[in-house]
């Protein structure tokens, strides 16, 4: 759609140098929890996009490219910065995200796949699941309360409407064993979810919550 006369293009400005990219970095993580990683990527796609505009803006894409290429590594640089004034912190966003995202009926796989997506090594990711999560037996139950979870907003199992049959017909079985696995939840887990006394399932969701 060509931009209307009454409303002109904004001025390019010039590349986003250290301190622009410092303060917009404070800016972000003081509305966001970000990774280090995270960060820096908030800070390559400022960048990006001033790029963007400047060769749209007929400015010689040569130079454009050379200045994006130029000052793009700020963007790794300022991100480890907050790291090191302790303004970011991989361990305690992966360990809030893990709990977060198991409350809301993520399987264990689903949570480290988001915290890969986000930046987290997978030493990392491991250990803050197990800190937020527990092992063994905790992270056992903490499984089994997400797939309950994920069970209630599908209404299935011990949430299946009172007017529902107690059996599933094969085809909805089919269905609803599909989505648990798509969500990362193995089979013995949704069927331990999916059989469970209503009773109970309310009991073991409301632990997992009263605890993460």
């Amino acid at each position: 759609m060509p931009r209307r006369p009454d409303n002109p293009p904004r001025p390019v400005g010039p590349p986003p140098d250290r301190a622009s990219l410092r303060a917009a970095a404070e800016a972000h993580i003081a509305r966001f929890a970000a990774t280090e990683r995270g960060l820096a990527q908030v800070l390559e796609r400022r960048i990006t996009r001033w790029g963007r505009r400047a060769a749209e803006d007929g400015q010689d894409s040569t130079t454009v490219t050379e200045t994006v290429n130029r000052i793009r590594p700020l963007a790794g640089e300022i991100a480890h910065e907050m790291v090191e004034l302790g303004a970011v912190n991989d361990q305690a966003f992966a360990k809030s995200r893990a709990a977060r995202l198991t409350r809301s009926g993520r399987s264990r796989r689903a949570v480290q796949a988001q915290l890969a997506a986000k930046g987290i090594a997978p030493d990392e990711a491991t250990q803050a699941m197990e800190e937020a999560l527990g092992d063994d037996d905790a992270a056992r139950d903490a499984e089994l309360a997400a797939a309950l979870i994920f069970a209630r907003k599908r209404r299935a199992g011990p949430f299946r409407r009172d007017t529902e049959s107690a059996d599933m017909p094969p085809e909805d079985e089919i269905r609803i064993y599909s989505a648990f696995a798509r969500a990362g939840f193995s089979h013995t887990v949704a069927e331990k979810a999916l059989s469970m006394d209503p009773e109970e399932a309310e009991t073991r969701i409301f632990t997992l919550k009263a605890n993460l």
